[in-house]
């Protein structure tokens, strides 16, 4: 014996038509995570800064440190070595690196190029302290900095949106998907 189910497929339409909570548009959240990322790289150029962290010996004792306790691969100990025998001019490099990548994350600008450069550098990070701090301390940073370089992060609440504008023609804003189509908000 079958029964029948009587169902109000107006009801059925209007729900699936509205959804019950606000979604946020992707590229409202990934401007959200590249201004968190890039708050992050400028608290930790300071937060370096105050500690000496950019300073030669600060540098290379920090390095020797990864080297001498952590349990990255023999061949990452001797470039780690060759960074931490540099630490006058290295100390220096991360620390322009570490602002660099803060300050245009923060305002928007190159930043899929500059987020792509910041996973690279936290991936180093992160192969570098295996052993000396928990896992996903940089992992998760090295997650977003990736969605961040994949979505048009910039085009949403950044400068790369005014410049794209201004040189549509010019790819270095990459403010398209991988559907060709321009992504903008101001």
């Amino acid at each position: 014996m079958k029964s029948k189910v009587l169902v109000n497929t107006d009801a059925l339409q209007k729900s699936a038509a509205e959804p019950a909570i606000a979604v946020v548009d992707a590229q409202v959240a990934l401007a959200f995570l590249r201004i968190t990322l890039g708050t992050l790289f400028v608290w930790v150029f300071f937060e370096n800064l105050g500690k000496g962290l950019y300073t030669p010996e600060g540098y290379s004792g920090l390095i020797n440190y990864y080297i001498s306790q952590g349990h990255a691969p023999v061949f990452w100990k001797a470039i780690m070595a060759v960074v931490a025998n540099n630490a006058r001019v290295m100390g220096p490099v991360q620390a322009v690196t570490e602002i660099t990548f803060g300050v245009c994350l923060v305002l928007g600008l190159l930043a899929r190029p500059v987020a792509l450069a910041a996973f690279g550098f936290l991936t180093t990070l992160w192969v570098s302290e295996w052993g000396t701090a928990w896992i996903w301390e940089l992992l998760m940073p090295m997650m977003v900095a990736l969605s961040l370089a994949l979505g048009a992060a910039g085009c949403t609440w950044g400068l790369d949106a005014v410049l794209a504008r201004k040189y549509p023609h010019f790819p270095l804003w990459l403010c398209m998907t991988l559907r060709r189509k321009r992504v903008f908000r101001s």
